[in-house]
């Protein structure tokens, strides 16, 4: 199957959530933290293995309204409900946020398209959904049963379709061959397969800037009990100096996940914070990823900002890559390519667009959603979900958010025209 990096496929292919966990053992009792921070308490009980399953209202609700608006572009609340739907209620809070983010973000780049022209034909919307219906067809679906599942009219989804297509024509118009080379030279750590693990502590104190304040400090009290826990252990530690490192790892990764588990508001905190294994580019926005390798393994970051919060990261460890040839990840310099230029499109759009979010409706009481499991995310369908922070939130990201503005930016990007 193609990419179709907004959703086209995923709407009606179908969304899966998934949630596994093998929560460590609960640490001891951590030492008292700096005055004003809060100690997490002792024998933390352990969270369930599994995350509870999503559910849905009934399948004849479709909600009304508008859940936000984009230089007085609407943006319909079943849009929202549509992805919302598919995450367990104990993550609609923060996946919400996500969602309505992505989607203004869509409405935002759609915007710049139509200001700068780029058209598409009826008969290329025509010949993409002929091979959506084959796509589903091999799937043993039906295209209006899934229309109607997914709470899709026609309309809707041939909009959905000429924003995907509007998009692709612009970025095969400027990924040049030139321009996707200087893209892979100035970024060799991210096409070498380099791969990061990492726990970390989201806070979300909002725009207040108070709040803000008082996270950041929250979280650089905890670094400075972490780290001053672990030269403990280290110094306490005989032998090798290689023995008294690996202590005070073990130490840090010991304190900082008991940290995790009480303060972090990512469903993350659930295994003390550890993300896995994560690429440079494509799962985690920027901010995030840039501080995360250029950490030493068992070090912590200052405190990193980010759309979704402030975040505490401890680099647990790294798998080094191979150097590659251009040729040999072309199609990955492209994909990144098209991250970052939507990040430039957004760079240019956002600062000066008006934009209102409406608060969230009060839904019906949910029954069982039926399961569709290996399908791509509705959120950020054909890459690595990033993360409300960098966890998905029920199974990225990111939604992301993904990327930042370019390393490289993508030449001649056109200004869009006054609105």
């Amino acid at each position: 199957m193609r990419l179709f990096t907004r959703g086209v496929a995923a709407l009606l292919i179908g969304t899966g959530v998934t949630a596994s966990a093998q929560p460590p053992a609960p640490p001891g009792a951590p030492p008292a933290p700096p005055a004003g921070l809060p100690a997490p308490p002792a024998g933390l009980p352990a969270p369930p293995a599994v995350a509870p399953p999503a559910a849905a209202p009934k399948a004849d609700f479709r909600p009304t309204g508008d859940a936000a608006k984009v230089n007085n572009q609407a943006i319909p609340e079943v849009a929202v409900y549509r992805a919302l739907r598919q995450f367990p209620p104990a993550h609609h809070e923060m996946a919400r946020k996500e969602i309505v983010n992505h989607l203004v973000e869509n409405t935002l780049v759609d915007q710049y398209l139509n200001a700068i022209q780029v058209k598409v034909t009826d008969q290329e919307t025509e010949n993409l959904i002929n091979e959506l219906k084959k796509e589903l067809v091999t799937a043993k679906k039906d295209y209006q049963q899934e229309l109607n599942v997914m709470l899709l009219t026609e309309a809707e989804f041939r909009a959905e379709v000429q924003a995907q297509l509007r998009w692709e024509g612009f970025v095969k118009q400027q990924s040049t061959d030139a321009a996707l080379k200087n893209l892979f030279d100035a970024s060799p750590d991210v096409f070498d397969g380099t791969m990061v693990r990492a726990r970390h502590i989201l806070m979300t104190p909002g725009t207040d800037a108070a709040k803000q304040q008082e996270a950041a400090g929250k979280l650089r009290g905890i670094k400075q009990v972490v780290e001053a826990e672990a030269k403990k252990a280290s110094d306490a530690t005989m032998g090798e100096p290689l023995a008294k490192v690996q202590a005070g790892q073990r130490k840090a990764d010991e304190l900082f996940s008991a940290y995790a588990k009480e303060y972090s508001t990512c469903p993350s905190k659930r295994d003390g914070g550890d993300l896995n294994f994560f690429p440079r580019a494509g799962a985690m926005v920027e901010p995030f990823a840039k501080a995360a390798f250029s950490t030493p393994v068992g070090n912590l970051t200052d405190v990193v900002a980010t759309d979704f919060g402030y975040h505490l990261i401890l680099v647990t460890d790294r798998k080094e890559g191979k150097k590659k040839q251009f040729d040999e990840v072309k199609e990955d310099v492209r994909l990144l390519f098209a991250m970052r230029l939507r990040e430039a499109v957004l760079g240019q759009m956002k600062p000066k667009a008006q934009i209102t979010i409406n608060p969230a409706p009060q839904y019906p009481a949910p029954t069982p959603a039926p399961a569709r499991v290996g399908a791509p995310s509705a959120l950020t369908p054909g890459t690595p979900p990033p993360v409300g922070g960098p966890a998905p939130v029920g199974g990225p990201a990111p939604i992301p958010g993904p990327g930042a503005p370019p390393a490289v930016a993508p030449p001649g990007l056109p200004a869009p025209p006054k609105m």
